[in-house]
């Protein structure tokens, strides 16, 4: 009974010795790092990683592309600015040359590049001399602005760029003459002549929209097209009333033209 008295008194440990003894949780995180592997500590992947791959990959692309195709790094495709005449330009700055200043550019110099032009733009078609240079195909066009040529198909007598009436190719024939209304009663001979004049106006409108699309193609064949070997380099300086008289139809523009409208269509 003597032993009851007694009281156990807690443990305490000094401030020194709180510290040099680690708690549960610290001594099961320094567990956790020892067998923790080392290969989940580097699984992020940085943006840096990323487009490291990226470039490896595509630089391993352009080095194949070039030695299978011995010519371009984008496999068969040029991009304009791959191409040191392109990138010349964008430096220089887009041209303004008036007709006379545009004819220099033919291809009879060798030093100059080959322009043409389109609807008053100039574009560089010096990747093609075989087409456009001295003896090519295509000669003709070099120097000068030639749309209405592109038009009509009339490479002789239309080399300019003057529009005006060439939407009359395709207007048909029977539209051309006001219809016979003399026998008429005055009421149907009036209905008739509005009909016409309607029909005739819609006809024009129609043709110069082919026009439009028809330059439009061109132009897209000229400013870039598939291949990026041609490429807008600048526009003609045009004076007031450069057009001169009105021209009349070629003969082959003439002759392709639809004799009525249901031809037209």
């Amino acid at each position: 009974m003597a032993d009851s008295g007694l009281r156990l008194r807690p443990t305490t440990l000094s401030k020194s010795e709180e510290i040099l003894t680690p708690t549960t949780s610290d001594s099961e995180e320094e567990e956790a790092k020892i067998h923790r592997p080392e290969s989940l500590s580097r699984t992020r992947i940085g943006v840096l990683d990323v487009l490291r791959v990226l470039g490896g990959l595509f630089l391993l692309s352009c080095t194949l592309s070039y030695f299978i195709t011995n010519d371009s790094i984008f496999w068969g495709h040029r991009p304009s600015f791959t191409r040191p005449a392109w990138l010349k330009a964008r430096v220089r700055g887009p041209l303004l040359l008036t007709e006379a200043e545009l004819g220099k550019y033919d291809g009879t110099d060798p030093a100059l590049p080959i322009y043409l032009a389109l609807n008053s733009s100039i574009y560089d078609v010096s990747a093609s001399p075989h087409f456009y240079g001295p003896g090519g195909s295509y000669h003709f066009f070099a120097g000068r602005d030639a749309t209405r040529a592109f038009v009509t198909g009339c490479f002789e007598e239309d080399l300019n760029g003057d529009l005006r009436g060439v939407e009359e190719m395709f207007v048909p024939l029977d539209l051309e003459d006001q219809p016979q209304t003399r026998n008429m009663p005055e009421d149907r001979a009036r209905a008739s002549r509005g009909r016409w004049k309607v029909d005739r106006e819609k006809a024009y409108r129609k043709g110069r929209e082919k026009v439009k699309e028809m330059v439009e193609q061109w132009r897209q064949t000229f400013d870039g097209g598939k291949e990026g070997k041609y490429f807008w380099v600048g526009t003609v300086k045009r004076e007031e009333g450069w057009e001169g008289p009105k021209k009349l139809l070629c003969e082959k523009a003439a002759m392709s033209r639809p004799k009525t409208k249901a031809e037209a269509v």
